[in-house]
């Protein structure tokens, strides 16, 4: 069972020890100042800080049709990118969501539905891996399924209630690695999910 953030500021180790915490924010999610002293290859400690953020963990999905040769993907707006190098904002990605409480596989297919406005029956999990370990919290699981025309029971689009405005990218599978190859397609998500299916030949 995944330990809370908490229990693990107050943990110690063979290599680090004397963890101290500052809430810096937790305005929406939770930004941490942790200091803590190292141990050195050379037998030495040293103090380091670190700003740690704590948003929970994801879980996104590829959602691929076998016959069509196609992949479903959304745009969004992304502020962050916006303010670093992107120049309208917006970023073609997988679905994915935050876990809130639920179990990755869940997750996943509430947030496909939610999302994509297709309702998935079952999904399989391929990776987990860390977001940005020097700076977040964050593990994202990492999916793909196959989608029918029938799995379609709604527009998807995101949820009004968190004022989401998601467009819905059916694209050929050629396409979406081309748009991997050019440039067109950044969001790292999205591209070890493409990877992987194009290293397990899902479409070929």
């Amino acid at each position: 069972m995944k330990q809370k953030l908490e229990e693990r500021l107050k943990m110690s180790s063979d290599k680090i020890k004397n963890i101290e915490h500052t809430l810096l924010s937790d305005n929406y999610y939770i930004l941490n100042k942790v200091n803590f002293d190292y141990l050195m290859k050379s037998g030495i400690w040293v103090n380091q800080m670190r700003e740690v953020y704590d948003r929970g963990d994801g879980a996104g999905i590829l959602l691929y049709n076998k016959e069509k040769k196609t992949v479903i993907l959304t745009k969004q707006f992304r502020m962050p990118t916006f303010l670093n190098d992107n120049e309208n904002g917006f970023l073609v990605e997988i679905a994915a969501g935050m876990l809130d409480k639920d179990n990755p596989e869940a997750c996943v297919i509430r947030e496909t539905e939610e999302e994509t406005g297709y309702r998935l029956k079952e999904v399989k999990k391929v990776y987990e891996a860390y977001s940005s370990p020097g700076v977040m919290t964050e593990k994202m699981h990492f999916f793909v399924g196959e989608y029918t025309d029938d799995m379609k029971v709604n527009e998807g689009g995101g949820l009004d209630s968190e004022h989401e405005d998601i467009e819905v990218l059916e694209i050929p599978f050629k396409e979406a690695v081309s748009m991997l190859n050019n440039g067109e397609i950044v969001d790292t998500r999205t591209i070890v999910l493409l990877q992987y299916t194009i290293i397990h030949k899902l479409l070929d």
